[in-house]
């Protein structure tokens, strides 16, 4: 029986005309004000290479954000999309997008590199958002259509859309990392979280510890039975049981396209130009990041001037072009980063010796894909030096660009990259000497070394497109949503490092058999480690078990299960509580377990 289908939607919905809709915070278009003949351009990306053929083949809409706020604009097509505008005003942008997503989210699911701030006025406004994007779909999605949710900002779309559509297939891609239970646990609406991408039929993550540690949460904070990828989502009063795959799909590039520019003459004339540019050095290293606390470009350039200091390099034969593209440019960190950066630049260059000497060409610009072909050609050796990053797709484009299989890429082991791309120069960005020694490794790299790890990197990219990962995400979807009971019973899933070989299987149709079943596994469980792969169950268990420590397991204390758009319990914090920041783990039994803007708590004001 397929339980997700289980309860037909209401007599009086009305059904759109769109088979396949992509949920985005952004729109793929930037308004161009310079075109008296066109209002809208593309804004080229990955994901638009990805999902643009099948919106063309089903009748597709893509819904999001026009990136221009308090202005409505009606629905349009552009480069045979369709395309559905979400307004958004300034307060909502600020609070939103601006706070919850990138200064409560975003630091949160980036190892807390910066403390993230957690503000109830944020998060009413996330709700809001979410709910709004949620109706769209319910507006314009097909019976029986296929729905794609991306990113964090609209983690709560899935289960919204699930109460208002329950006839549609729903899948939910998450961009960035997805933190630890430990850290993830800081969030006053954790659980909110959890139960709205819980409303997925499939959630995918970049890399394998992603999914582990989001399977781990819902554990840990909801006390839901998981097996393998898969977790069984009880029934509640609005919606039969369900169950969700969790799992890894790791996102790539256009690698035809990229590799069809970099065989350009114009494009490589171009290259040329740019070395002699920065003076024809023996080695042009390159930087390409936004502006971000999380790319480590003050590591970065702390170690290549240090390097140039000790003089283990000389500007005279290696430069470092540093292109950083301004990114969320009105938040406190971003100056602060700018900044750094900046002030860095200037202390390396204005310790040259001879007038004229530049060791760092810093660029604060974005540029169009063509510029950024010739100067992922003019490269001999590219950093990516990321001390948190989902993927990081500039490193596999720069192996993509390479096509004469010369160039060293050194990469972050903080990266999702770093798990496909084995023939890169790995490094520590936390160890500043760790970094030094990789920069050096790839300056001084011989060519048949280069030949030999690029040539092994170029057919990773070769083979996982950006089109392969999005056929791999909707196929898998599809089976999910044809027979879900199977998925379940285990499939051809491995069996989780963190759970016990002889974990019982619960029938997910049973709303009581869910509750008693899920605590007995709880209680048995070993928390997952960062790498899921490299040990069996039992090899982990038994380091568990030598190493003296007994897992922790928290139990759901979250407060009572309020419907979507009802009034949650009263804040139970006091005046005072109320206007503090909470930095750390949040008291248990403080939230509402709904996703209802009202239900939010122990968490300061705006």
């Amino acid at each position: 029986m397929n339980t997700v289908n289980s309860a037909e939607p209401d007599t009086d919905t009305t059904f759109g005309d769109s088979e396949f809709v992509v949920v985005a915070n952004r729109l793929p278009v930037d308004r161009d004000t310079t075109d008296s003949d066109s209002e809208w351009r593309t804004s080229p990306g990955g994901l638009v290479t990805a999902v643009a053929p099948v919106m063309k083949e089903h009748a597709g809409a893509w819904i999001g954000w026009t990136g221009v706020a308090d202005v409505d604009f009606d629905p349009f097509t552009i480069d045979g999309m369709h395309l559905i505008p979400v307004t958004l005003t300034s307060t909502e942008v600020s609070r939103y997008y601006e706070g919850f997503s990138n200064a409560t989210l975003w630091p949160l699911y980036h190892d807390v590199i910066v403390n993230p701030e957690y503000h109830r006025k944020w998060w009413e406004a996330y709700v809001h958002v979410n709910e709004r994007f949620a109706q769209r779909v319910a507006e314009v999605a097909a019976e029986g259509a296929t729905v794609w949710v991306h990113d964090y900002q609209l983690q709560l779309v899935p289960q919204m859309v699930r109460e208002r559509r329950p006839d549609l297939a729903i899948g939910f891609f998450n961009h960035i990392p997805f933190p630890p239970f430990e850290l993830f646990a800081q969030l006053p609406w954790r659980d909110q979280i959890l139960k709205g991408l819980l409303g997925a039929d499939l959630v995918g993550f970049q890399r394998p510890a992603d999914a582990a540690n989001f399977r781990r949460a819902v554990r840990g904070r909801l006390n839901y039975m998981t097996k393998g990828s898969t977790v069984a989502v009880p029934a509640t009063d609005q919606l039969p049981a369900h169950i969700v795959r969790a799992e890894a799909f790791p996102i790539s590039i256009d690698t035809p396209f990229l590799e069809e520019l970099a065989k350009d003459p114009k494009i490589i004339e171009r290259a040329k130009q740019i070395r002699q540019e920065v003076g024809n050095p023996k080695v042009v290293m390159l930087g390409v990041d936004r502006m971000d606390y999380t790319k480590g470009i003050r590591h970065r350039l702390k170690a290549f001037g240090e390097l140039l200091a000790e003089h283990k390099l000389s500007v005279e034969d290696v430069v470092l072009i540093q292109i950083a593209t301004p990114s969320r440019e009105r938040l406190e960190q971003y100056k602060i980063i700018r900044h750094d950066v900046e002030l860095a630049v200037g202390r390396i260059n204005g310790e040259q010796e001879d007038v004229g000497s530049i060791a760092v060409y810093y660029l604060h610009h974005s540029y169009p894909r063509d510029e950024m072909t010739a100067f992922f050609l003019a490269a001999d050796v590219m950093l990516v030096t990321a001390l948190r990053d989902g993927m990081n797709l500039v490193a596999k484009e720069y192996v993509a660009c390479r096509t004469e299989e010369d160039g060293v890429l050194v990469l972050s082991e903080f990266t999702g990259a770093a798990e496909q791309l084995r023939g890169a120069v790995m490094v520590n960005p936390h160890d500043i000497a760790d970094l030094k020694a990789g920069i050096l490794d790839a300056v001084h790299m011989d060519s048949k070394t280069q030949r030999r790890r690029m040539r092994q990197m170029r057919k990773k990219v070769a083979s996982d497109t950006v089109s392969v990962w999005s056929k791999k995400f909707l196929t898998e979807l599809e089976s999910i949503r044809s027979s879900p009971e199977t998925t379940f019973s285990g499939g051809s899933s491995a069996q989780e490092p963190d759970q016990e070989p002889s974990a019982p299987v619960i029938d997910p149709t049973s709303k009581a058999s869910a509750s008693t079943e899920s605590s007995s596994s709880i209680a048995e469980a070993v928390p997952e480690t960062a790498e899921p792969a490299t040990m069996g169950p039992s090899d982990e268990l038994d380091a568990a078990k030598a190493s003296g420590v007994t897992p922790p397991v928290t139990p759901s204390t979250s407060g009572p299960n309020v419907p979507l758009g009802a009034t949650a319990p009263a804040d139970p914090t006091s005046p005072a509580e109320s206007q503090a920041n909470f930095s750390g783990s949040v008291p248990a039994g403080g939230q509402s377990a709904s996703l209802s803007a009202s239900g939010s708590s122990l968490s300061s004001e705006g």
